[in-house]
């Protein structure tokens, strides 16, 4: 690998070209007419424009970005996360090209993108399932059939997708029958199918997931994360390790994702993600993402293994690294997502002109970032600015050092998410780790009543 082309935008781009860069692999940037003056266009050796501001037209345009790689003689793609990241069809595309593709293969992207069909793979690897179907339910009276069998109350999923699209939870018959037209719509427009699949709805669940680096052969963990603190199923805040949890489930968990990727013949960075039944202490698997994720600066932080660098490394063919014995956490990381929006007004998003731009700084603060001052935030993309990471030896530690960089942190211009993190970090219920996957939303509810 000499020349990697990057198939994304913002910090995640940033984040893989300084990884290249470390590595001694030159970088391509993409582009769209919106972000011609970007960070990461600044920042690689090279940079293409591919097209206007709109991401269809864009970075989502497939034959766009393999002439960009063509024409500037990448031998690699990194395709970041979000965009083409997760879909089978691009990798296959690369690889067609000539190119190297830094992911595991089509076939693995396609397995896992498929909820049905990944939950099947969990259950051979011998990973455990939440109870539901086993197959794709493309239609209501399939699905009242299966849910009579599941029982109530119970989550509709999009089969073929993620990232919170199509998801309703259902209480009884009649919510079911309502929802699932307009779940499947959801579905079909944002995945190309319809299909739905039905499992129990466990409802003081909390969210982890296990890190993982394979080179098809073999695989370890990098422990686990938090990621209970969502909004609209988007995560908001992770940390690294998972706080409160027993020793022995977080092993079991990590054993049976790594399972997981063995049977599938894993290539590259990935994580499988559980709920945890707090009741009960079971665990359950609910997808692979078979990509760098937003949250991975925690999961570094612990441990001292660079992902990224870890993703390139597999793509060029080198043999699996660090062995899971020198893979060893310490200490306790936390990541702040701060976006453009509006908490005020129901998240909103605000894009606009900032002016002054001032980032935490300090021992174990990291930030991970494409803002700078006097910089546009364009209204087509994620509204994600920056994520501030701390790391501390303790979790009280990594509290404290989060309020402070919180407080360094400051854009003129445009309202941001960062002083509601300061809120939630003096939250008794945070502090304690007493959380579910449900408890940000109600304190975002009544937060708003009491204002």
């Amino acid at each position: 690998m000499k020349r990697l082309l990057v198939a994304n935008r913002g910090e995640i781009a940033v984040r893989i070209i300084r990884a290249a860069r470390d590595l001694g692999i030159s970088t391509v940037a993409v582009h769209s007419t919106a972000d011609a003056t970007a960070a990461h266009v600044r920042l690689a050796d090279a940079a293409v424009e591919i097209g206007p501001p709109q991401a269809t037209k864009s970075y989502l345009a497939v034959e766009a970005i393999l002439d960009a790689a063509r024409s500037s003689g990448a031998d690699a793609v990194h395709p970041g996360y979000g965009f083409l990241s997760e879909r089978a069809s691009f990798a296959a595309a690369v690889v067609d090209a000539g190119l190297i593709f830094v992911g595991p293969d089509a076939a693995v992207i396609d397995q896992m993108g498929d909820k049905v069909r990944a939950r099947q793979l969990a259950e051979a690897a011998g990973v455990p399932t939440v109870p539901g179907t086993r197959g794709g339910v493309d239609d209501v009276a399939a699905a009242v059939a299966a849910a009579a069998d599941i029982g109530y109350p119970l989550m509709l999923k999009a089969a073929a997708g993620g990232g919170g699209r199509g998801i309703r939870v259902v209480e009884h018959e009649a919510g079911l029958r309502s929802a699932f037209p307009a779940a499947s719509k959801e579905a079909a427009a944002a995945f190309g199918d319809g299909r739905m699949y039905l499992e129990r709805f466990v409802r003081r669940a909390r969210h982890i997931e296990v890190q993982l680096l394979g080179d098809g052969d073999n695989a370890v963990h990098l422990h686990e994360r938090e990621c209970s603190l969502q909004r609209r199923r988007q995560k908001v805040l992770e940390e690294a390790t998972a706080p409160g949890i027993d020793p022995a489930v977080a092993a079991a968990m990590a054993s049976a994702a790594v399972r997981l990727a063995r049977q599938v013949g894993y290539r590259g960075a990935g994580t499988v993600e559980f709920l945890l039944d707090e009741a009960t202490g079971d665990f359950y698997f609910i997808e692979m993402n078979t990509r760098i994720q937003v949250e991975h600066p925690t999961t570094e932080l612990v441990t001292g293994v660079d992902l990224v660098a870890g993703q390139l490394r597999i793509a060029a063919g080198e043999p699996l690294r660090p062995r899971q014995d020198d893979i060893v956490a310490r200490g306790h990381a936390i990541e702040f997502r701060v976006n453009a929006e509006d908490p005020s007004r129901d998240f909103l998003p605000s894009p606009g002109k900032v002016g002054r731009v001032v980032l935490p700084a300090g021992p174990w603060v990291r930030v991970d970032t494409w803002l700078e001052p006097d910089s546009t935030i364009p209204p087509f993309y994620d509204s994600l600015l920056a994520k501030i990471v701390v790391w501390g030896e303790d979790r009280e530690t990594a509290v404290r050092r989060g309020r402070r960089a919180l407080a360094e942190f400051a854009v003129e211009g445009v309202p941001t998410t960062a002083g509601l993190f300061t809120e939630l970090l003096g939250e008794p219920w945070f502090a304690a780790a007493e959380f579910h996957t449900g408890t940000l939303e109600q304190w975002l509810r009544d937060r708003k009543e009491e204002q």
